[in-house]
């Protein structure tokens, strides 16, 4: 099968998907915090956050930005937005407003933004390439880019399981249908420099996902989010998901088994004058 047409997010719109997305930057703010600083953004800046979901990093820019800035957040799902926006307004964030948009057309007018910001967004999208392009059109001069993107070059468990890595393959050959690469973060740097960016500069990142870590079952998580596309495409049937779901679920409930996560990879890049 083959389908890479324009496509809605793959891992969908559950309950609880929306629910592991508001709960992830709190997960990750410190490291959004470390680029941010690489970034320089400053008070009074003029920022953008592509694909912000239902929070993405919205209260972490406008508390750089201060009052006298504007935060901009954009994503194309409309539970995401109306999300976004009742977080923004129970935060009391005036600086803030929430667009719902396409991140790789925007239609916002060039050199808008001081800095633009991604976060696990080319990682669930074909064509990634126009993302980053639409990121280093809408920064002015002088400006930043900043991206946290994921390569599943290193998610794995210790001891192995036969289970864990017929799930993962299954789940990467499906992304792989849908014209996805899942190992898009080492891609980035090469990217930016294509679009004549300067400075490129990158960070690799990854993490042991320790019993009771709310990302430690994080792979089954993402098999329940494409259950049905799984089976639909013929990669697997019903019995055989809830048959190797339950043996990761088993391997897992070890304590002695350690969880690797897939590499992040931060790079952010300046354009130039």
């Amino acid at each position: 099968m083959t389908a890479r047409h324009k496509i809605d997010y793959l891992l969908g719109h559950s309950d609880a998907e929306l629910e592991r997305l508001k709960l992830q930057p709190g997960q990750l703010a410190d490291e959004a915090d470390w680029l941010l600083d690489r970034m320089s953004i400053q008070p009074g800046d003029n920022v953008l956050e592509l694909g912000c979901g239902p929070r993405g990093i919205l209260d972490q820019l406008a508390e750089r930005v201060g009052p006298h800035g504007s935060v901009t957040g954009i994503d194309q799902g409309e539970q995401a937005v109306r999300l976004a926006s009742a977080f923004v307004a129970d935060r009391e964030l005036a600086h803030v407003g929430v667009l719902q948009g396409d991140a790789a057309d925007t239609g916002l007018p060039d050199h808008s933004f001081d800095a633009v910001f991604t976060r696990l967004v080319l990682v669930n999208v074909p064509n990634p390439e126009r993302i980053v392009a639409e990121a280093a059109r809408l920064v002015r001069p002088g400006g930043v880019v900043g991206f946290h993107e994921a390569d599943f070059v290193s998610h794995l468990c210790e001891p192995p399981s036969t289970a864990w890595d017929t799930l993962l393959s299954t789940y990467l050959t499906l992304f792989s249908q849908f014209g996805i690469d899942l190992h898009v973060g080492r891609r980035v740097p090469g990217m930016l420099r294509s679009l004549d960016l300067v400075d490129v500069d990158a960070r690799p990142l990854v993490h042991l996902y320790p019993p009771g870590h709310p990302r430690r079952s994080i792979l089954i998580q993402f098999i329940g989010n494409v259950r049905e596309q799984l089976i639909g495409s013929g990669l697997l049937d019903e019995a055989t998901i809830d048959q190797l779901v339950g043996e990761v679920e088993r391997h897992l409930a070890d304590p002695d088994t350690m969880v690797v996560s897939h590499l992040f990879i931060q790079t952010w890049a300046r354009k130039p004058y």
